[in-house]
């Protein structure tokens, strides 16, 4: 099966009248009006990749949705995404995922879908009706209420105020919703919610009852921070989307990277999660790696995030105390402990034949008493399971799945379990090695490594963007950029949400290039600081600065120097694509690589917004 990147500039988009109408709702049915819309998105010949949307164009939330159509004889879906599609025969449904079946008014949703054959759908049907834009059958459900507003804050109350839902049965009352939790049932359309704590992070929300007590979709959310308390800077805001930073325990030395880096440049203010990497995996257990720098390192009064030195009887140093002084400061970023990464994924295999063992010895390391509070969750880096990375692992195809089963089964439902996880979407590759779906269940999100997808290991080139958004003519391999990669995971039943965007703060370069277009010839590695081949981008920007654009990322051609990497443009139209496909956010390796007041940061969080 292929999977072609997902780009539809250009194509037509088809918009499918029914055949042989079903009768609308009757006048005593609720009713709204919705428009099904179908759009082939690319072609390669031997396969195609379909794309529905479905829009609601009346005034009432359309609470579930169904599409159907026909496919004439030889053409066929082989996998889909974002909705459930079965056949019978030449006919096709499609139904609307758990998370994904309610549309306010003027809200849209797309699945998508790879097939075989030429054909072009027919028939089309939404909801058994009609699929241009006249009514279809559906309950009545409320609409949403408009987004709460809040005022008069004070250190243990707030004032919320929203615009009323509308609902063709009338509106009865509505709930307030406070981290998602009920607390108040009200008439009218403003709230005032007490007792709260002084210099505290909330987040509100409310839904609408009807007088036959249906209960429409949740407004969007107002984040509310109460006063006092301290003035700690709030961060980013609960709701938003993931901004996760990996930083490495090895900085501390020759890149001369800290904690308190992350507070200099403005950086922690505008991240969500941090991974701190990495732990190591010996004889099957979770282990520190670099006891020195975790926990034992001393700060003075100026190299610490808090002004305060470390002494010499205190019982925690290091990177995990100034992680802790830092989370002191913006209590809303999370800190996960990585374990694993290119040179300490030789031990997963062993951990997966004793799953159990594992995650319980990794609880073990998260909850030491001297920094039981600096981690909120775990992050495993298997490079790769049931493939090839430094070393070649044989575990079989289910061992990562059983793995996280595991972790989940020992750390409960209040850890974030996360995975960074392999992009190579090419016929029979590392996404295919795997069972991500399965494992999908059991974690928070995957971060996807949307990038080392090419460099000067190929010595010779041709020369090619390590981080592609996107294939583009005469890329060296195909599945091997972002959009087939999170298509591919999307087909395996892997939520869009569960899904963070891979940004690099480096770039891979050959030197011995005589074209500046990519596709050129190379004689081996361009030089870097600290290896040959890779360079952070607060280097190349200023060494070697971008002269064109491929695949949605960025390259430089300086001298017979041949650079690709991401700048603040190519992100922030990166982030615009994963905003487009639902996706939860992104993350980034790694901080040190970022100009010293976080240019790419800042180009993450602005374009994430």
């Amino acid at each position: 099966m292929r999977f072609r990147h997902r780009a539809a500039a250009g194509l037509a988009t088809l918009l499918l009248p029914v055949a042989g109408m079903v009768g609308l709702a009757s006048p005593a049915e609720a009713a709204t009006s919705a428009t099904a819309t179908y759009t082939k998105a690319s072609d390669w010949g031997s396969g195609f990749e379909g794309r529905w949307t479905v829009k609601n164009t009346g005034t009432t939330t359309l609470s579930a949705w169904t599409v159907e159509w026909d496919f004439p004889s030889g053409t066929s879906v082989t996998s889909a995404w974002d909705a459930d599609v079965t056949s019978s025969g030449l006919h096709w449904t499609a139904k609307n995922k758990s998370w994904n079946g309610s549309l306010a008014p003027g809200a849209s949703v797309s699945f998508g879908f790879n097939g075989t054959g030429t054909g072009s759908p027919s028939g089309c049907k939404l909801n058994g009706g009609s699929c241009d834009g006249t009514s279809v059958p559906g309950d009545a459900a409320p609409s949403a209420p408009g987004t709460p507003t809040a005022s008069g804050i004070t250190d243990t109350s707030v004032k919320l105020s929203w615009s009323a839902a509308t609902d063709d049965k009338g509106i009865k009352n509505y709930d307030v919703l406070r981290g998602g939790a009920k607390v108040a049932t009200v008439t009218g359309t403003s709230y005032t919610d007490t007792g709260l704590t002084a210099g505290t992070d909330y987040s509100y929300s409310v839904q609408a009852r009807d007088t036959a007590d249906q209960t429409g979709p949740a407004s969007g959310s107002v984040a509310v921070r109460t006063t006092g308390g301290g003035g700690t800077d709030p961060g980013p805001q609960p709701g938003s989307k993931v901004n996760l930073g990996y930083f490495t325990e090895w900085g501390v030395y020759g890149r001369n990277y800290h904690v308190k880096n992350l507070v200099t440049s403005g950086s922690a203010s505008k991240i969500t999660h941090i991974n701190y990497a990495f732990g190591n995996v010996k004889n099957g257990q979770c282990t520190v790696d670099d006891t020195y720098a975790a926990y034992d390192k001393a700060y003075t009064a100026d190299q610490s995030v808090s002004g305060t030195a470390d002494t010499w009887d205190q019982p925690l140093r290091g990177n995990f105390n100034q992680l802790r002084q830092l989370k002191a400061k913006y209590p809303n970023i999370k800190v996960l402990y990585s374990f694993g990464g290119w040179t300490y994924s030789g031990g997963f295999g062993q951990a997966a034949a004793n799953a159990a063992a594992f995650a319980k010895s990794c609880k073990a390391v998260i909850e030491d008493p001297r920094w039981a509070d600096v981690f909120d969750g775990i992050d495993i880096d298997w490079e790769y399971p049931n493939a090839c990375g430094l070393s070649c692992d044989t575990s079989g195809a289910a061992a990562f799945k059983n793995l996280m089963q595991a972790l989940r089964t020992e750390f409960g439902p209040n850890y974030l379990i996360t995975a960074a996880i392999t992009a190579d979407a090419s016929d029979g590759g590392k996404i295919d090695a795997a069972d991500y779906g399965g494992a999908g269940q059991y974690v928070d999100w995957y971060n996807v490594m949307t990038y080392d997808y090419f460099g000067a290991w190929d010595k010779t080139g041709p020369t090619a963007p390590h981080s592609p958004l996107t294939s583009y003519a005469g890329i060296p391999k195909a599945g091997f950029n972002s959009a087939d990669a999170i298509a591919k995971l999307k087909a395996k039943g892997v939520p869009a949400s569960k899904l963070l965007l891979g940004i690099g703060f480096y770039g891979r370069g050959w030197t011995g290039v005589t074209q500046a277009a990519p596709g050129g010839s190379a004689t081996g590695a361009a030089p870097g600081t600290y290896e040959a081949g890779i360079e952070d981008y607060k280097v190349l920007k200023n060494s070697c600065p971008a002269t064109g654009t491929v695949g949605g990322t960025a390259y430089a051609y300086c001298g017979s120097n041949w650079w690709s990497y991401d700048t603040p443009a190519t992100i922030g139209t990166k982030m615009t694509w994963a905003k487009n496909q639902g996706l939860g956010g992104a993350f980034f390796w790694e901080f040190s690589g970022d100009t010293s007041n976080g240019e790419l940061v800042t180009a993450i969080s602005n374009g994430l917004k």
